[in-house]
């Protein structure tokens, strides 16, 4: 039992480290396809932009 639960605290502690770096590395879309040959134009006047 106790080897149960030390996995499941594990399993858990490595979901949360893993979503924390995650959501840190994420771009959105105009950061992420910013070059010459992209045309992503200014967030606010198209479908990709920030709310």
């Amino acid at each position: 039992m106790k080897a149960f639960l030390s996995a499941v605290i594990v399993a858990v502690c490595l979901a949360a480290g893993a979503s924390y770096v995650l959501s840190t590395q994420q771009k959105s879309a105009a950061q992420a396809f910013a070059t010459s040959g992209a045309r992503v134009g200014d967030p606010g006047h198209n479908l990709i932009g920030v709310n």
